[in-house]
């Protein structure tokens, strides 16, 4: 059986990497002494009888009038077996106990390195004067995984390749296009762009929450690989956002895009202010377009937005609801610091109402749809409220007694938001918990409620109480340091028990794997989680806890004869999915 793998693979991945190694000349129409001088050169290289070529390069010898003793003598003298002798060693390392897997990719990295130290493009694109056609060994050699990392790297480093690009489409027609996500070869060309565009969309809506932050990442990398590669896509998806299944995630994914865009300082604001429809809007079109582009308000442009969207006839909401608008509106608004001429706030407050309330009913056969601004006032007098509360100075105290109507104007999300970047801001302060005297400050009891109450903002919340968690406190003393960061669990725990569970047990985990938190953290996070949870459990909820719960270290000094949690729920977890067994 060792002997079969040995002979059927160590050969037959030698013969498709040194075709890859050395590619041949094409031939010329040149003189018969020039023919065979150049063969006899060939002939002269080291192991050239192995080589896919021989018998084309022996053709054009003889055809030549070469002398075929000569071949013989030259064949044979430079035949050093370096192939055999490589499978040979391999049978020697198996027969020595090396598993036949270990060896394989000891061979197979040291080829990768060879090939990556010394391919050669010009000679690669060779092989279409000689072959004519894509070599055989070309579609064998792509079926493995190993030679197919080896292409995309190289494709990388040399994107101009016609060997390399070429392979990349035979990639793709295989059904591999979902490896080549991130290859910016493929950006270039239109059928394999256009399969991993598919692909990536697919992957991007059945992702679970917690990994579409990835998948976004490595899709927006691929589409702003250029001008027309961000164009075709945005409008690929702006047709797709328009199917009423799953049109809303198609279009947060073209957000999601354009906002990685910006961030890593393109200007896609034209062709974003394009597919919002601006022609039907010049106006509207004209005033965002310097705020985008700058990425900074201007008091004249909101004041045009402002007239525009109070008149009967406003414009579509749609221009107000780009996400990078929006958070602009949010920092101006809610970010302490920010300087906001008063005579124009009511304007911004007016501005992030309309994009957050209003909203255009569906068209009924030729009827056009109509635009609801029955939560506009509303919606425009919270966020004011809650703009002088928190931008207003208050002490802890005075916001303490502002509680009840922070807690009525955060039902609006808009609101929620702007509260989220409000405490965002506060509590990084330095000095924050060293000044903070409350047990859980007014700011996180806040975060409390938005996370009951709007479950799209857990993310974000999370994010930053564990930037928290991990912040140094250097000036707090140790026993202060280990309270601010149970109360920071507690509203981990709070978040799990409204939802998030996956992620805070994920992180949760991964602070245990790396052995960097506080046992005695870990072992407060467990017992807090232990009296809210029941069954039935989820898998996943399993495979997080269980690991925790199951290590004497964290437990051992919890478990009790009277109430016993950790026995509780080892056993339940053996009893419904047959955990240890």
């Amino acid at each position: 059986m060792e002997d079969e793998f040995v002979a059927r693979n160590w050969e037959g991945a030698t013969d498709s990497v040194s075709m890859m190694m050395d590619i041949g000349e094409g031939g010329e129409d040149v003189a018969p002494l020039e023919v065979q001088q150049n063969c006899l050169e060939q002939f002269a290289t080291t192991d050239f009888i192995m080589e896919p070529g021989i018998f084309s390069t022996l053709k054009r010898y003889f055809q030549a009038g070469g002398n075929p003793e000569q071949v013989i003598e030259m064949l044979s003298e430079n035949y050093q077996a370096m192939a055999q002798m490589a499978n040979l060693m391999a049978e020697w390392l198996i027969l020595a106990g090396a598993s036949i897997n270990e060896v394989q990719a000891m061979v197979e990295n040291h080829l990768k390195s060879v090939i990556l130290k010394t391919f050669d493009p010009k000679k690669a694109d060779t092989i279409f004067n000689e072959e004519g056609d894509a070599p055989s060994w070309l579609t064998d050699l792509i079926e493995h995984s190993t030679w197919r990392s080896v292409v995309y790297k190289l494709a990388e480093e040399f994107p101009d390749c016609l060997m390399l690009n070429f392979t990349i489409k035979l990639i793709s027609d295989a059904g591999f296009q979902g490896e080549i996500r991130s290859i910016s070869t493929a950006a270039q060309q239109i059928e394999v762009f256009s399969r991993i565009l598919k692909t990536s969309t697919t992957a991007y809506l059945q992702a679970t929450d917690s990994a579409r932050s990835t998948t976004v990442r490595e899709f927006a990398k691929m589409v702003c690989h250029g001008q027309h590669t961000y164009l075709y896509a945005q409008v690929m998806l702006q047709i797709l956002a328009q199917e009423p299944k799953g049109g809303s995630n198609v279009k947060r994914l073209q957000q999601e895009i354009t906002k990685y865009a910006v961030g890593s300082g393109y200007n896609v604001t034209p062709i974003q202010l394009a597919l919002c429809g601006a022609n039907t809007c010049p106006r509207a079109a004209m005033a965002l377009v310097p705020m985008l582009t700058r990425n900074a308000l201007n008091p004249a442009d909101i004041t045009l937005l402002y007239k525009l969207y109070s008149a009967p006839d406003a414009p579509p909401p749609d221009f107000l609801r780009i996400p990078q608008f929006l958070e602009l509106l949010i920092d101006a608004l809610f970010k302490p610091g920010s300087k906001v001429n008063p005579e124009h706030k009511l304007k911004y407050f007016f501005l992030l109402a309309y994009a957050a309330s209003v909203y255009e009913t569906p068209k009924k056969g030729k009827k056009p749809g109509q635009v609801c601004k029955d939560d506009l006032k509303q919606t425009q007098q919270a966020i004011e409220k809650v703009h002088s509360i928190c931008l207003g100075g208050r002490n802890a105290m005075e916001l303490i007694a502002e509680i009840q109507t922070l807690y009525s104007c955060i039902r609006f999300p808009v609101v929620s938001v702007g509260v989220v970047r409000w405490v965002e801001c506060v509590v990084k302060e330095p000095t924050f918990f060293k000044l903070c005297t409350e047990a859980v400050p007014t700011q996180l009891a806040l975060l409390d409620e938005v996370v009951t109450l709007h479950p799209l903002l857990h993310t974000p919340i999370l994010q930053l109480l564990i930037e928290l968690f991990e912040s140094e406190q250097n000036d707090l003393e140790i026993l202060v340091q280990l309270e601010v960061r149970k109360m920071l669990l507690d509203r981990m725990v709070h978040l799990l028990s409204r939802g998030c569970v996956i992620p805070v047990m994920s992180y949760i985990k991964s602070c245990t794997d790396k052995d960097d938190t506080d046992i005695s953290l870990i072992r407060y996070f467990v017992r807090e989680v232990l009296e809210i949870v029941a069954a039935p459990y989820s898998l996943d909820f399993i495979k997080l806890f269980l690991p925790l719960v199951e290590n004497d270290d964290i437990t051992g000094t919890i478990r009790s004869s009277d109430n016993d949690l950790v026995s509780q729920f080892i056993g339940q977890c053996q009893s419904h999915f047959l955990v240890g067994s």
